[in-house]
Parts: structure tokens; C-alpha cells; sequence
């Protein structure tokens, strides 16, 4: 599954967070416009065109989604280890934005073009720091984000990104005793909840618009009119930005009724009717669903 699990997302960093200001040690491997590549020490040369190329990756399908790179600059710092896959990762924007993950001397191009936590932290770039009980908003958005932005540039499959969401997006319900979003920080709530929420504010966004509009909009709205991940704002603040950037009033709202009360949708029908279902193991795509061109337009970037 492309998506978190727990032990990934609460982060297996092998650097330790520093005081402002302070760096790892290691050596560049390469610098561009918007960001330069650490390493913690020097990786083979066959590693480090696989590194590049999963930079520029990652880099190349946030763009996309956000019409420009987030930051005019960030360091990435890579931490080099035994084996093979892409470990954990970590954003921040204090003193300067950077993105810490750690990479497997042995992962291969397969593995790398599989890897999803590098999108996952770039999309954190885009959107101002909150206060901690909003934590689920920042992961939310860059879990339901990332597979998106992949599919637009090529990089995942309609049927993988709708799949994944199928069988995540469960996580993000209410358990028993659980509360509304700001008041429940577990990891599912935390997650997969938050990526409900955009999934269910981006689908409302498109149809009240007639696929004119999606979250996109929103969130480009949020990084151009008020900023990025260098910035501390309140969430509130954030959503009238988005609703004011679509021109429809949907987050807001959606914020207030699920802030401080557990609520469940229905996903089952939610899936029918976007048209998303399991077949003998397999997703499959209905065309014909009522909220087929919603989907669509999710997928794509277009409306239908």
C-alpha cells in the first residue's frame, strides 16, 4: 500500500533535530533552483544519479499540483544507511525550510519510484504551520496530496491512487471514544482522517463548481495569498483563504462540524457513487458513477 504506516510516519529519522541555525555534517551531492541534496556521506555514483532523479521526481509532481515549486529553497538532507528503501521523513520550516530522510545505500530505481514520503514531505512546503491540535490538517493534506500530484505527472496509475485511498481511508473514521479532528491525535485520525477531510472538501469543491474548481485552487490560494511552511497561522485563517480562492464556502464549514464532534461518513457510498470499488483483488473504475467526473477531475487536474 502507498501510504503510511505507523512506524514510517512517526519517523524514523537518523538525524536528530537541531537548534536553529545548526546543520548535519555530510557533503552536497548537488544543488538547483529550489533546493540542494545533502548526504550524509558519499554515496556510490550509481546511488547518487538514482538520487537525483528521485529528487527532481518528487519535485517535478508537487510543481505540478502547485503550478509552482513551494519555496524558493530548501535543504534536503539525506542520511545514508545499510539496505535498501526510503525510511523516514521529516519537514520543517524554522530557520529555513528542510526535509530530513533517511535512503538505503542499496535501493534500487524501482524502489525509488515507488517511494512516496519525499512528495509527501515536499507537499508539507506548501501549507503554514498550525497550531499542534491542527496537526491533522498538515498530514492529512500531504498523504491525500502526494498520490494526486504523482498521478498528474505520470507517476502513479489512476486505478493505484484510488485503490490506496479504498483501503486507507478507513483508518480515518472514528473509533469508539474518539472526539472531533482537533482532539484526537491518533495516527489514523491524524492521517487518514485528515486525508478524508480533503478528499470530502475536494469532491464538494468540484461539484458545487461543476469541476471548475478543486482543492487545488484552494490550497494554491493558501501558499500565494498567505504563505508557506516558514509561516505560523491559525487554521481558521487558512480555510477562509482557500474558500475565498474557489469562490465556494466548503472548508470552512466542513472545519466547523468536524472539529469537535466524531463524524462518520458513509464511505461506502461515498466509494459507489465516486465509482471506486474492489473487483477479485482489483480496483475498478466506473465511469458511469454519479460522482465519476468529480473523480475524474480529482485524477486528472480537468474537469469533464
Amino acid at each position: 500500500m502507498n501510504k503510511p504506516s505507523v512506524t514510517i510516519l512517526f519517523l524514523a529519522l537518523a538525524f536528530v533535530r537541531l537548534a536553529p541555525g545548526a546543520e548535519p555534517q555530510g557533503v552536497e551531492l548537488f544543488g538547483e533552483k529550489n533546493f540542494d541534496v545533502h548526504c550524509s556521506d558519499n554515496p556510490d555514483p550509481r546511488l547518487a544519479t538514482e538520487i537525483r532523479r528521485w529528487v527532481d521526481r518528487a519535485a517535478d509532481a508537487v510543481s505540478n499540483y502547485y503550478q509552482r515549486y513551494p519555496v524558493k529553497h530548501v535543504d534536503i538532507y539525506l542520511k545514508l544507511r545499510l539496505g535498501s528503501g526510503v525510511g523516514g521523513g521529516h519537514a520543517e520550516g524554522w530557520d529555513g525550510p528542510r526535509i530530513y530522510v533517511s535512503v538505503g545505500r542499496n535501493t534500487s530505481r524501482a524502489v525509488f519510484d515507488d517511494d512516496w514520503v519525499l512528495t509527501h514531505e515536499m507537499v508539507h512546503l506548501a501549507f503554514p504551520s498550525v497550531p499542534r491540535y491542527n496537526h491533522w490538517i498538515e498530514e492529512g493534506l500531504a498523504t491525500y496530496v502526494e498520490p494526486i500530484a504523482r498521478a498528474r505527472v505520470g507517476q502513479l496509475t489512476p486505478e493505484r491512487i484510488w485503490g490506496d485511498m479504498l483501503e486507507g481511508m478507513p483508518n480515518g473514521l472514528p473509533q469508539a471514544g474518539d472526539a472531533g479532528m482537533d482532539h484526537t491525535p491518533t495516527w489514523g485520525r491524524t492521517y487518514w482522517g485528515g486525508a478524508l477531510f480533503c478528499l470530502t472538501a475536494d469532491v464538494e469543491i468540484r461539484r458545487r463548481t461543476h469541476e471548475q474548481k478543486g482543492l487545488e485552487d484552494a490550497v494554491r490560494g493558501i501558499l500565494n495569498k498567505v504563505g508557506n511552511i516558514e509561516l505560523d497561522a491559525s487554521l481558521i485563517d487558512l480555510l477562509r483563504a482557500g474558500d475565498e480562492s474557489t469562490g465556494v464556502s466548503v472548508l470552512v464549514p466542513l472545519y466547523e462540524d468536524w472539529k469537535d464532534k466524531p463524524v462518520t461518513p458513509d464511505l461506502a457510498k461515498f466509494w459507489q457513487e465516486l465509482g471506486v470499488q474492489s473487483k477479485d483483488g482489483k480496483t475498478a473504475l466506473d465511469e458511469n458513477a454519479p460522482l465519476a467526473p468529480e473523480r475524474r477531475a480529482i485524477t486528472t487536474g480537468r474537469g469533464t
